[in-house]
């Protein structure tokens, strides 16, 4: 049932109106009246009284808690709200004169032009540079450049940045003079919202004690904020027939989960697998979308703030793809119009150097590659 509230004004007609109906003659309701004062002050303890109703309703009931008591309700039944995710991204470690062989450490910091953003250097075992035993990435003598692993040392989304947002070293690196981020930083998440904690609670309600697609997915959902998954039934991981055994393809939000990320998965579905049954869990193949366009604006805008609005709106679409998800070409003329107002044209757009759409398949995620909008 909903509460109908009602103001001081009402509250007082209403007690005005049942007083008199009750009375025999006429009552006295001026103001100032010594009826009227009784009347008014029933009225503001009443308000107060409607007052502590509706905070008791907005605690005691999920679809109106927010903050603190959205995490009490959702407590009782065992869930919790998904913390902020890192941004993650390459950087390109670089020098002037080839020299010797240097050594870009773990946990080296960079930072992006302002100082306001800092980035730290983090193991890749698919990095060829990467060097598991001297615990940083290879700068080889003779050559001029190497690629690391970086993530943001504040999770959120604030460490979305753009391709060249990073440029400084936080402090000397031998043999090393530059640093610079040619693709753009993408997964940061801030913890999860109000809103989307009270979607995901009745699909966790629903896979409890369930051993269906909504269960799985449910618990993947729940071990991480922008984490995706796509399940695949009576198959392989080579794609071949496969009674009783099923395929989890699943992602972070990077499109290159970590060895860490890919067993907790392993394990959370162990716990809710239908007897009886195998699986895998894998991460996905990456999909690299490239794009290309050309931005026509009006006389009043400032052509380079539109075009680092439209990288970031596509940059933050393409980041948000689950897994098998496919990124539509005329999309992205939609994301270019709506992220700055100033746009009259949009030319040129291509897609991997097409102009149709990236299909993927279950096991595949798409990731940005290189956006190059001017």
């Amino acid at each position: 049932m909903q509460l109908t509230l009602q103001n001081f004004s009402t509250l007082v007609e209403s007690m005005a109106a049942s007083v008199q109906g009750a009375a025999s003659t006429l009552l006295d309701l001026t103001i100032g009246s010594v009826l009227r004062a009784i009347l008014e002050a029933n009225a503001g303890i009443a308000l107060w009284l409607q007052w502590l109703i509706v905070q008791v309703l907005a605690t005691t009931r999920l679809a109106t808690s927010i903050g603190l008591d959205c995490d009490s309700f959702c407590g009782d039944f065992g869930l919790t709200r998904l913390s902020a995710v890192a941004a993650s991204g390459k950087v390109t470690f670089s020098r002037f004169s080839p020299g010797i062989q240097s050594i870009i450490p773990l946990g080296t910091n960079v930072t992006t032009s302002d100082n306001k953003q800092t980035f730290i250097i983090i193991e890749d075992f698919n990095n060829p540079d990467y060097n598991g035993d001297l615990r940083g990435y290879v700068l080889a003598s003779g050559i001029a450049s190497v690629d690391a692993l970086a993530i943001a040392a504040l999770p959120g989304a604030a460490g979305n940045i753009q391709a060249g947002g990073i440029s400084s070293l936080s402090s000397a690196i031998a043999g090393i003079d530059a640093v610079v981020n040619s693709a753009p930083f993408s997964g940061g998440l801030d913890a999860e919202s109000d809103t989307a904690f009270r979607a995901r609670f009745p699909l966790y309600l629903a896979g409890l004690s369930k051993a269906t697609n909504a269960a799985i997915n449910s618990t993947i959902l729940g071990i991480q904020q922008g984490a995706s998954c796509s399940i695949s039934e009576n198959i392989s991981q080579d794609g071949a027939v496969k009674m009783g055994h099923f395929v989890i393809t699943v992602d972070d939000g990077s499109g290159y989960p970590s060895d860490t990320f890919i067993s907790t998965v392993q394990q959370s579905v162990e716990a809710i697998r239908p007897i009886g049954t195998n699986f895998a869990v894998q991460g996905p193949r990456v999909s690299q979308a490239d794009i290309s366009m050309n931005l026509t604006t009006n006389s009043v805008a400032v052509h380079g703030s539109s075009v680092a609005a439209v990288s970031e709106a596509i940059n933050a679409y393409i980041s948000s793809l689950p897994v098998g998800g496919a990124l539509s070409y005329t999309k992205l003329v939609q994301l270019a119009y709506d992220s700055s107002e100033y746009i009259t044209n949009i030319s040129n757009l291509l897609l991997n150097g097409e102009t149709s759409d990236l299909l993927t398949s279950p096991f595949e995620v798409v990731r940005a590659g290189v956006i190059a909008v001017s």
